[in-house]
């Protein structure tokens, strides 16, 4: 059980970190740079990462999905951290928020 959690806290902070900078960086680049520049181009190569963030994002789905039935969480805490994969830098808290519960609720998952 505690690997799940581990692979939980991994997860997150993946799809955290490309959530971030496709949405903070990529984003940005490819649409708001001057078009045909230098940046603009590595805003439209970086791009790329959006398609790494949702096939990590569906293992997070899984993972965490797994790890809430486990550990006994409500409905409306299992959806929101779910769908903190989807809005960026939320992830982050929301995992401190789950590491805080689960270290709380049941220490032997927590390793």
């Amino acid at each position: 059980m505690s690997r799940l959690f581990t692979s939980y806290r991994v997860l997150a902070f993946v799809v955290g970190v490309l959530l971030a900078f496709c949405s903070l960086v990529a984003l940005p680049l490819k649409y708001l740079a001057t078009e045909g520049g230098d940046l603009q181009r590595f805003g439209e190569s970086a791009s790329i990462m959006w398609v790494a963030h949702g096939w990590v994002f569906m293992i997070y789905v899984v993972i965490t999905f797994l790890l809430s039935r486990r550990a006994g969480w409500s409905a409306p805490f299992t959806v929101l951290t779910l769908a903190a994969g989807l809005i960026p830098l939320i992830i982050f808290w929301v995992e401190r928020r789950v590491v805080a519960k689960v270290r709380a609720e049941h220490p032997e998952l927590a390793g």
